[in-house]
């Protein structure tokens, strides 16, 4: 596993209420009709709405895991594989 995935891995472990949004803003697109969509549209989205309108810590995500969720949807989703555009990732 590289150290990119595993500290995803944590990360995600200890903050899961990040992907349910991130799952719910994504599937929000998709229902008004998108076929595509930057997952990094989706993941500053969020801190919009934990750092706007919510009160409390914000998700403090790194930018660096915003592709890893991309890659989680769509393998969670093969429906929707391809609704975010990604490169091939290299170890780190």
């Amino acid at each position: 596993m590289s150290k990119l995935t595993d500290r995803f891995e944590k990360w995600d472990n200890i903050n899961p209420h990040f992907y349910v949004m991130f799952k719910r803003f994504t599937f929000e697109a998709i229902n008004k009709g998108h076929n595509h969509l930057s997952a990094w549209l989706v993941s500053n989205r969020i801190r919009w709405e934990t750092t706007i309108v919510t009160q409390g810590n914000p998700y403090k995500i790194s930018n660096d895991f915003i592709a890893l969720y991309a890659r989680k949807f769509m393998k969670d989703y093969p429906q929707h594989q391809g609704f975010f555009k990604t490169k091939e990732m290299t170890r780190g």
